[in-house]
């Protein structure tokens, strides 16, 4: 069956001179123009975009062992290595076998007490009107939280060094996963190369840093370090070697606090349009009791989550997910897909999709009781074997801030203006997100 799609002139006017930049508002169009399913080529490289959920579990589930890591995923080892996010099978599995323990509940339990804590620190530390860059201060309170939980270690001192070596980072695989990038990455005196490798090293500095620590002080622990540092694959016996430890250390820093970061800057930018939503998320808050069980603790805010999870609808933290074909297949439906064609699912095209969502532009926590969007049109966390192995830490830790914060502030925007999205590896707002933090015992009731 024929897929349909825009052709190659206007494929290359939209996309070019930098198609990942271009990318968002591209694929959202042409998810409302064609529908379930879009094909589109640019230069040696064939692309089909997936909108519909037999499709997607199809290339996720049924048929993933008929695909390898698209390029996309290939170029951000230059960051991460052989982590979870980039690697291959049987590595991928052997490396999930070994840190999945860390993220068995009675452990996120123990994590949730250190979230709670650090929470309310950062709480005590500002001061009621005080002005707040949303987007540093989230990426910095969950990188502590990060660091704390996954490694042992308190990295907060170093919160802004690692922000902004991530953003250049992420800066670089912008241009590097461009027409020119292989070529680009080769020229090692390029201005864009060696910024890059100074970012690099000085998020190494900081990983490593934390695997010495550990090292020696010898204590043993449950968290993902030391299941990094001194456990092997009860299947195969595969211990993993220091420098797929910095892979795996660097891959879970950085999914462990950027994705949550950005789900919450989000989240308070449209709580922040939407008085009436925030007023009853406050009062949700407010009636909550202290129980020492995170997860009874948690269960009580399930509006709150409910936000969160409308938040990330709009605004899917990790915003495209990329597989390379290995072989000619058809999908459900008879979709023919040549050897070598990158298929991928942009969750920030999908999740704003019609059909699925009923006035899909609206932020709306109360739709998820309908319990009426199909499975694999929402996958914020992925699908398959590959689902983030850190999703219930992410819920919890996401729920957990925004009931802590909220109960002692509302968060107001200084301008109207609205914010921009910049989709590089993750979905982040484009420039500083300034709001102010009014004193919830001393503010005025916000209309609603």
């Amino acid at each position: 069956m024929t897929i349909p799609g825009p052709g190659r002139w206007e494929t290359l006017r939209r996309l070019y001179p930098l198609p990942f930049r271009a990318l968002p508002s591209f694929v959202v169009e042409m998810s409302e123009r064609y529908g379930d399913i879009v094909a589109f080529a640019l230069p040696g490289r064939r692309f089909v975009m997936l909108n519909h959920p037999d499709q997607i579990k199809d290339v996720l589930v049924t048929q993933q062992h008929a695909f390898t890591k698209s390029e996309g995923g290939r170029t951000l080892k230059m960051l991460l290595g052989d982590g979870l996010l980039t690697s291959e099978e049987p590595q991928h599995r052997q490396m999930r076998r070994i840190v999945q323990p860390a993220f068995h509940k009675e452990r996120i339990a123990a994590y949730a007490r250190s979230m709670r804590e650090l929470a309310h620190e950062w709480v005590a530390a500002r001061a009621g009107g005080e002005r707040i860059e949303m987007a540093a201060a989230m990426s910095e309170l969950t990188l502590r939280i990060a660091s704390v939980t996954l490694f042992g270690a308190d990295a907060g001192a170093q919160a802004h060094l690692v922000r902004d070596a991530l953003h250049e980072t992420m800066e670089s695989y912008a241009v590097a996963i461009g027409p020119l990038g292989r070529l680009q990455r080769r020229i090692r005196a390029l201005p864009a190369n060696r910024r890059f490798e100074a970012a690099r090293a000085r998020l190494d500095r900081v990983i490593y840093e934390l695997i010495a620590q550990r090292r020696a002080s010898r204590e043993r622990r449950d968290d993902a370090l030391s299941l990094l540092l001194g456990e092997e694959d009860t299947e195969t016996g595969f211990r993993p070697s220091d420098e797929q430890v910095r892979d795996e250390a660097m891959t879970l820093f950085l999914a462990g606090h950027e994705t949550t970061a950005n789900a919450l800057v989000w989240t308070w930018y449209l709580l922040a349009q939407h008085p009436e939503i925030e007023t009853r998320m406050h009062a949700e808050i407010d009636a909550a009791r202290e129980l020492d069980d995170p997860f009874a603790h948690v269960a009580q805010f399930e509006y709150t989550r409910r936000v969160l999870r409308e938040a990330m609808r709009l605004y899917p933290p990790a915003w495209i997910i990329g597989r390379e074909a290995q072989r000619e297949l058809t999908l459900v439906g008879g979709y023919r897909i040549p050897a070598k064609t990158t298929l991928f699912v942009s969750q920030l095209a999908l999740h704003r999709r019609a059909c699925f969502y009923a006035d899909p532009l609206r932020f709306d926590p109360d739709r998820w009781l309908r319990d009426d969007v199909p499975q694999f049109a929402y996958v914020p966390f992925g699908g398959g074997a590959r689902r983030c192995i850190g999703e219930e830490f992410a819920w919890l830790e996401g729920t957990l801030l925004l009931a802590t914060l909220a109960k002692a502030y509302r968060f107001v925007r200084e301008s109207s203006a609205p914010v921009e999205t910049e989709a590089l590896v993750t979905l982040r707002p484009r420039g500083p997100v300034w709001m102010r933090g009014l004193a919830r015992s001393s503010a005025p009731a916000r209309p609603a």
